[in-house]
């Protein structure tokens, strides 16, 4: 099945929420993961501490100064003091939020439920070339170039979405749920758990 299918249910994706550009990925922690790469800021950032475990889970991989947040959000929320969105559960026709780095998941219980799979969606043609880089490897996909023939010049990090993944979105991309607003009363205190503990001092 030919890799150009994903760049189909990407377009598809993007004309749906609204955005520029979608770059698909193999889950939305990845996606998210791809995004904070990305990003130079120092500061610090948080999560709020109702959210899915892997979103702090990620902060600690990339060695991140990061807190958790009291945030009663809806629907997405923002990682605090970055233009990332996680709108892992959102499914809303043109609700893609201007100049973002938006976020979501195809994960089985999702509205767009494929099994596996995630999308960042954003509106500058910069960010989506360097991010689809990331996301294959640091090949240029988009090239018909063999990637053993590239000049490789961007980290790369194998979190690429199959094609077979991608037709069925494409398939299945009218059956999104509209109605399956999710907000932090989904999750539970992340604070609480003890594998956080070491990070909860600074609780806002």
């Amino acid at each position: 099945m030919s890799w150009h299918i994903v760049q189909e249910f990407e377009n598809k994706i993007a004309n749906f929420f609204g955005s520029s550009y979608a770059v698909a990925t193999d889950c939305c922690t990845h996606a998210i993961e791809l995004c904070l790469r990305l990003q130079t800021s120092t500061q610090q950032i948080s999560c709020p501490q109702h959210t899915y475990i892997s979103v702090p889970m990620t902060f600690i991989k990339l060695g991140l100064n990061w807190t958790f947040n009291k945030s009663n959000w809806t629907d997405y929320y923002f990682i605090e003091n970055t233009n990332i969105i996680d709108a892992a559960a959102l499914w809303q026709k043109g609700s893609y939020v201007k100049d973002s780095l938006m976020c979501i998941s195809f994960q089985f219980q999702k509205p767009l439920s494929l099994g596996r799979g995630g999308m960042i969606l954003c509106s500058d043609k910069t960010q989506y070339n360097q991010l689809k880089k990331m996301s294959y490897d640091g090949r240029n996909i988009t090239s018909n170039i063999p990637w053993a023939d590239q000049n490789i010049t961007t980290i790369g990090y194998h979190y690429y979405m199959t094609p077979e993944t991608a037709h069925e979105g494409i398939n299945k991309i009218d059956q999104g749920v509209k109605d399956n607003s999710w907000s932090y009363k989904n999750y539970p205190n992340l604070s609480k758990m003890k594998v956080f503990l070491p990070w909860t001092n600074g609780v806002k």
